[in-house]
């Protein structure tokens, strides 16, 4: 059973480094985000590479934000590394992640999206504590943008909760415990097949996405599910599932599309099932779940995800 890996607190004063593991952001947008983590306190900066643009879509080559990434882990100065962005291209840094370099400065890589399948592989080989929330260029830099309590508590050593207010409604009731885990439900699919493939056995599994189609939903958790990911899973948490919508339903049927495909394939499944939780590809006011850490389920009266413990060292 591998060592959980808790980074120290995130408080006040303490210097972060702003990466760009992935896609180019608009400057903007980058500097607005770095701003708002300033009012909170924190002395943020960006990486060299961080408001770079590499064509296609990147923020710069893949030996550029790899680079930055790994300088951020090794300035023992740095407290913690936001994201700006998810998009596309952290696969292209993976089989170069420096994972000793990690495991020896453990700290809060927050991020969501394309950083999906970098975050579990840190906590599946490190048991590194990940922290799926808000990034800089998409959710800082906007008014609302951020779930200050979740955030805060992940970060400076509170418990995390989350319920109806935040968006958590039951679609199929129960109780579960467990270690939660998941992201984004297309890139945790395309791992499927590598050595970086989600570790989901026995877990409290997250599931978000955006603007995908109910039957492209179903496609990619029936994938999951022949693959065998949902085995031993002892509950099932869904995020807003943004715009994750069928052009042309009928307003008027009984449930929604998406909650359908949800029932279907897993009306096998014996755990309790929750869905709307915001977290990662959200409307507002992005919820920061903390990745590795146990919390338990509970959809009765009212539905809440708690975590038992603090994701950090104070």
């Amino acid at each position: 059973m591998r060592r959980l890996l808790k980074p120290r607190a995130v408080l006040a004063g303490a210097r972060v480094a702003v990466v760009a593991p992935a896609s180019s952001a608009k400057p903007e947008r980058i500097e607005l985000g770095l701003a708002a983590l300033r009012r909170r306190g924190f002395d943020a900066s960006a990486a060299a590479h961080a408001l770079g643009k590499e064509p296609p879509f990147f923020s710069g080559t893949a030996a550029e934000r790899l680079d930055d990434l790994r300088r951020a882990f090794a300035d023992p100065k740095v407290g913690a590394i936001f994201c700006i962005r998810g998009g596309y291209g952290s696969n292209y840094l993976l089989e170069d992640l420096d994972l000793e370099l990690v495991a020896k400065n453990p700290k809060p890589f927050l991020g969501y999206s394309d950083l999906t399948t970098m975050q579990t592989w840190f906590l599946d080989q490190l048991g590194l504590v990940g922290f799926h929330g808000p990034m800089v260029a998409a959710d800082f830099y906007r008014e609302g943008g951020v779930h200050e309590a979740s955030f805060e508590a992940a970060v400076k050593g509170g418990l995390v909760t989350a319920g109806a207010i935040e968006g958590l409604r039951i679609l199929k009731p129960g109780r579960a415990r467990g270690e939660v885990y998941g992201g984004c439900l297309s890139i945790l699919t395309f791992a499927l097949g590598t050595r970086f493939a989600p570790q989901t056995e026995g877990k409290l599994l997250f599931i978000e996405d955006v603007a995908t189609k109910p039957y492209q939903v179903d496609r990619m958790l029936r994938q999951m599910l022949l693959a065998g990911k949902f085995d031993g899973v002892a509950g099932l948490v869904f995020g807003e599932m943004l715009e994750c919508t069928s052009p042309g339903a009928s307003p008027d049927a009984s449930r929604d599309p998406l909650d359908e495909v949800i029932l279907r394939v897993f009306d096998w499944f014996e755990g309790p099932i929750a869905i709307g939780l915001r977290s990662g590809h959200v409307s507002h006011g992005n919820v920061t779940l903390p990745l590795g850490m146990e919390a338990e389920l509970i959809l009765e009266e009212q539905p809440v995800l708690r975590y038992l413990e603090p994701a950090v060292r104070v």
